[in-house]
């Protein structure tokens, strides 16, 4: 149903495009369009981008992988990942998005598994993946459903006067 392949820093575009789109219709209703707007950039821009990639971030694209029948076109582009090794036994599971027309079709559960899966290859070893959601995003049940828990709760400054109110959901690996 789903492929997923590893981006390279010449995908920045693509996940900006993507993000363009499922981000603000993550959070329309949970953030002001500042924030947004300050979060995108943040977050999403080209330069920042990069960095991550530099940073050490490994990003994975969704894509369809229907065939004929199907509505979608074989290799459309549906979601994104990015992991971070955060320590030795720790990852970041620092983003997950999938475009809205490609929810409820298992896209999210895809990529999931996607990033356990390349965790279990960097770290063989029992680990941990978290991830920061925030507690209004209708994600925190699709997280829980995957088998993450909540391990804490935290508000964290991000500049621009804005904050990020977030559970901090946990899975062992």
């Amino acid at each position: 149903m789903f492929t997923a392949r590893k981006a390279s820093v010449e995908d920045c575009g693509l996940i900006r495009e993507m993000a363009c789109v499922a981000f603000p219709d993550t959070y329309k209703t949970i953030l002001s369009p500042e924030q947004l707007d300050y979060m995108m950039e943040w977050m999403y821009s080209e330069e920042s981008l990069q960095g991550q990639f530099r940073a050490g971030h490994v990003w994975f694209i969704a894509s369809s992988a229907r065939g004929r029948k199907s509505r979608l076109k074989r290799g459309t582009p549906c979601g994104y990942l990015s992991v971070q090794p955060e320590a030795d036994d720790l990852y970041i599971l620092q983003k997950i998005y999938i475009l809205p027309r490609f929810q409820g079709v298992h896209a999210g559960s895809f990529l999931f598994r996607k990033a356990i899966e390349h965790i279990k290859q960097l770290h063989p070893a029992p680990c941990r993946m978290e991830l920061h959601v925030n507690r209004h995003n209708k994600a925190v049940k699709f997280y829980e459903r995957m088998g993450m828990r909540k391990l804490r709760e935290g508000d964290f400054e991000i500049g621009g006067g804005f904050y990020m109110n977030d559970y901090i959901m946990g899975l062992e690996i």
